[in-house]
């Protein structure tokens, strides 16, 4: 099973890489050369029969993961649900869904219009959650989403494929704390998100997040290419709770402004 969920983010890897090709560097820059432990992945979708978060989650159910929390971001208008594996050293995975009918008509017509391209089995695609996007979008329409939802307009232009990795600071050997992490980065170049404080979170909620700014990829709209906000990622620091172990959950709060990551300007 393991070998499964292995394999699988592999590939899912593999194709953020493509489009973020800082993830590397800082792979190197935080693992030293060895195995970096990732603690979760996200993904974005639209709330719609065909692409809906359990579509998406039926993936993971299928090689050992289980669900084992929901949020709500209701500025965002966002529901989400997040997923574990019996082997903790499988990334966690982080799913969020748009509430598609929370917006203007304009909006909705959109991305409607988007998903009525896509077969009604899309999603029982081995490489559904590596897939990309599978319908044609144009500028336009992408910048009108922008102007009313970041989350939609991004997953207009990027379809299917993870969001995110995320670092699990406490499995690196040579740094034990967020703010170091941080500071190596920005020393190496790298530009944080700093919505809402460079790191979010803290020790009493038992969880420490930052991230870095998305890096930015060419995409082919159906009417011209454009220069936009691709995936970024993210560093993670757990604390143990009462009993001892680690909290595995995630904090709304923090989330919310994680999610800006991918914004053009922050």
């Amino acid at each position: 099973m393991t070998v499964q969920v292995s394999n699988l983010f592999d590939n899912i890897w593999q194709q953020y890489l493509t489009v973020t090709p800082s993830a590397n560097q800082i792979h190197q820059l935080l693992g030293n050369g060895k195995e970096v432990i990732n603690d979760h992945v996200a993904y974005r979708t639209f709330d719609i029969e065909k692409v809906n978060l359990d579509k998406l989650a039926s993936h993971l159910l299928t090689i050992g993961y289980t669900e084992c929390g929901q949020y709500d971001f209701a500025a965002k208008k966002l529901t989400a649900k997040h997923y574990e594996h019996s082997d903790n050293t499988m990334p966690k995975v982080f799913i969020s869904e748009l509430r598609v009918e929370e917006f203007p008509a304009d909006v909705q017509n959109i991305i409607r219009k988007l998903v009525a391209q896509l077969p009604d089995n899309i999603s029982d695609r081995e490489d559904f959650l590596y897939s990309g996007r599978s319908w044609k979008v144009s500028s336009s329409d992408y910048q009108t989403l922008l102007a009313t939802s970041e989350y939609a307009a991004w997953l207009a232009a990027w379809g299917y494929r993870a969001n995110h990795f995320t670092v699990s600071i406490n499995h690196l050997d040579n740094f034990d704390c967020i703010i170091a992490v941080n500071d190596s980065l920005k020393e190496a170049g790298h530009t944080l998100n700093g919505t809402g404080g460079e790191v979010k979170g803290d020790e009493v909620v038992k969880l420490e997040q930052s991230s870095t700014l998305a890096d930015k990829a060419m995409v082919e709209f159906s009417d011209k290419s454009m220069e936009i906000p691709s995936c970024f990622y993210e560093f993670a620091k757990r604390y143990p709770q009462a009993d001892g172990e680690l909290y595995t959950g995630f904090v709304a709060a923090s989330a919310d402004k994680i999610f800006e990551s991918t914004n053009a300007v922050v």
